[in-house]
């Protein structure tokens, strides 16, 4: 009889190793950020219709954990792409996910632990969940459907104060929320809950300068006297006459610029652990708007820098990483330790722990087409139709806006650099 030659018998600490490595591996596998570089090249372009077919094939091909981000981003080429109802309908299906995944099964939190974060479904910062709202009133607004668009507003700074009261997170409310807000309820008539929304704006963003023309005329006209003085003596220069019988108003939100995306930062931890988190590095700013609309010619003001907020909320959150990373070390030297008891071998465990902190790494995962700042610009005009003139970032582009008597028009525009 010929005899059967057999594989040497591999050590039972071998298939935790191989284990590990494919784990890890599968964490590496899938990079979003490097796979839609096209995406954002395209979208940055301007050429919506090839980000919308990049990420289509995306959703198809791509892994189910950043199926967020892919809503995200498809909801944002569609807003710029002036497509304000199929932006709805996708922001719509994120947020719903969104909500889902917030309820996140205790299995994935404790893969995260043996791998790293990008092993989970990607939920979203904080900021961006609330971003969700505030492109949807923006969407609405365009459409003409105040209502709604408030309703967003509504939820942007509900979220927000159980956010600062219940769960005691230091953030700050989204100022073009609230000057949104301001705006709709203007145009509403809604005159004194137009004064609130717009004194919060300025309570979150003072330095808006000759935005608070509707702020003076609103507390003169709904009776805040003492109000009234102070704000005439904090900006005197800015005229606020009565809107005459025929008069209107028109406000431009220039989404500008590209907004912060993270970058692998070390921590050093107990002396000598050097732990890996993301930090937010700027994307080149945004650029200066210039926006004519007849003989008058004004810069757009900045009301939100999101590169500012998404700091703020990243930075409550780093406290709770270190110690899920430093958690997770001691997990990783626990499996290493069981490797090497398996093996006999001191070296195959040293080897599980250096394979399983290879993979240490932070989350780069972010929503990237969002915009750097959210800037506007604002003008008292006769009813009527009038052309606008948005320049910056290389670009000038014009747009036609109607306005009836006593209302005010609004009108959104993308700039990317």
């Amino acid at each position: 009889m010929i005899p059967l030659h057999h594989p040497p018998a591999r050590p039972r600490g071998w298939g935790a190793l191989a284990l590990v490595s494919a784990l890890l591996l599968s964490g590496c596998a899938g990079d979003y950020v490097s796979r839609t570089r096209g995406v954002r090249e395209s979208y940055q372009s301007g050429r919506y219709n090839d980000a919308l077919a990049e990420l289509e094939a995306l959703a198809k091909d791509g892994s189910a954990k950043d199926t967020l981000l892919i809503l995200l981003d498809k909801g944002m080429v569609l807003h710029s792409a002036r497509k304000w109802a199929e932006s709805n309908a996708v922001l719509e299906q994120a947020e719903k996910l969104s909500a889902q995944l917030d309820a996140v099964s205790v299995s994935e939190e404790a893969g995260a632990l043996v791998t790293n974060e990008r092993q989970r479904a990607y939920r979203g910062e904080d900021f961006e969940k609330l971003m969700i709202s505030v492109i949807q009133a923006l969407n609405y607004a365009e459409l003409g459907d105040d209502e709604a668009a408030m309703v967003e507003v509504r939820q942007v700074n509900e979220r927000l104060q159980k956010m600062v009261v219940e769960e005691k997170k230091p953030y700050q409310q989204l100022a073009i929320a609230r000057y949104l807000g301001g705006v709709i309820r203007e145009d509403q008539r809604d005159w004194d809950a137009a004064y609130i929304d717009y004194a919060k704006a300025y309570e979150l963003e003072p330095r808006l300068g000759e935005l608070a023309e509707p702020l003076l005329r609103l507390a003169k006209y709904t009776g805040r006297d003492q109000l009234y003085e102070e704000l005439k003596a904090k900006y005197p220069g800015v005229e606020h006459p009565p809107l005459a019988r025929d008069e209107a108003q028109i406000v431009v939100v220039v989404e500008a610029g590209l907004s912060p995306e993270k970058q692998p930062a070390s921590r050093d931890v107990n002396g000598g652990n050097l732990i890996e988190v993301p930090v937010y590095r700027d994307r080149g700013g945004a650029p200066q708007v210039g926006v004519t609309l007849g003989e008058q010619h004004v810069r757009a003001v900045t009301v939100t820098s999101m590169a500012d907020v998404a700091r703020l909320h990243l930075d409550t959150r780093i406290g709770g990483m270190l110690a899920k990373q430093i958690a997770g070390v001691a997990v990783k030297a626990g499996l290493a330790a069981g490797v090497g008891a398996a093996t006999k071998s001191e070296e195959l465990g040293a080897l599980a722990f250096l394979i399983l902190n290879a993979g240490n790494a932070a989350d780069l995962r972010s929503w990237l087409s969002l915009p750097a700042e959210f800037q506007v610009a604002r003008f008292r005009v006769s009813a009527g139709s009038h052309v606008v003139r948005v320049e910056g970032g290389g670009r000038v582009s014009e747009h036609t806006v109607d306005v009836k008597p006593g209302r005010v028009g609004l009108l959104v525009v993308r700039r990317y650099y």
